[in-house]
């Protein structure tokens, strides 16, 4: 009896073995399968149908506020982009949330970006999501360092910290703002960072004084210039550590040295 336990036992033993090795050599041959396979990016791939869709959508839009909307167009893979006057903030947003065949009720984004060679340098764009539909949709619109742009934060009210970023960051004004404030910089912070002529040093730096027991803000100054590469040789070097041109040449161990 006991005889036939240990055998059962051994059985046992020897198939619950042999299937673990067996599942660590698919394993194995999986991983090897994998690594020898080439990949691709992932790219999104284009879509008929749904470009044919959104550029239906963009025309409509565009008959139904030709007032406001000055282009539309179908951008990077079926990504729907409307640009706009700087009036028709208010109105195009409170359109596109509130159509029937829009709902584009979630502000994703609002954010800014700066050319300065434009006479409108700066460009805001809203970047909006309808659940309903499972859409994404773009709005543009411009201005520039004097002109303010009407706040969004009665359609969405999202867009009150967006724009509060963007007044700290671009120094764009927007109007109707319940609380427009600097939200990232410091108290009395002077010029806005993410402008393309802002300084990338700054113009004032923050320590904390011992002396005085605060923080105090002084003007930069920069302890170490900028280096200067020598475009003669194909690696920089420290300048203390040139040798002169009418430095002898180094010898090598056991050379003599060579007469004139």
């Amino acid at each position: 009896m006991a005889a036939s336990l240990m055998r059962f036992v051994r059985g046992g033993l020897g198939r619950s073995y042999n299937i673990a090795r067996s599942s660590c050599v698919l394993q194995q041959q999986s991983r090897l399968q994998s690594t020898t396979t080439e990949t691709s990016p992932t790219v999104r791939p284009k879509d008929a149908v749904t470009h044919n869709q959104l550029t239906a959508f963009g025309e409509y839009a565009s008959e139904m506020m030709p007032k406001y909307i000055q282009q539309v167009q179908v951008t990077c893979y079926n990504e729907l982009e409307v640009m706009i006057h700087p009036d028709g903030v208010v109105p195009v947003l409170t359109f596109l949330r509130d159509h029937t065949n829009a709902q584009f009720r979630n502000m994703i984004d609002l954010t800014a970006v700066d050319i300065p060679t434009r006479q409108n340098r700066f460009e805001i764009v809203y970047n909006l999501l309808s659940l309903r539909y499972n859409s994404r949709i773009r709005i543009k619109t411009y201005t520039d360092e004097l002109t303010p742009v009407d706040s969004a934060v009665s359609v969405h009210m999202a867009a009150n910290w967006y724009e509060r970023e963007v007044w700290d960051m671009f120094g764009v004004f927007f109007a109707n703002h319940p609380d427009l404030r600097r939200i990232l910089t410091d108290y009395g912070f002077e010029g806005h960072p993410f402008r393309k002529d802002f300084p990338l040093s700054g113009y004032v730096e923050v320590r904390y004084d011992d002396e005085v027991k605060r923080v105090v803000a002084e003007p930069v100054e920069l302890s170490q210039e900028f280096r200067k590469f020598d475009l003669n040789t194909p690696w920089e070097v420290f300048p203390a550590h040139r040798e002169p041109k009418d430095a002898p040449p180094k010898l090598e161990a056991g050379e003599a040295p060579e007469k004139k």
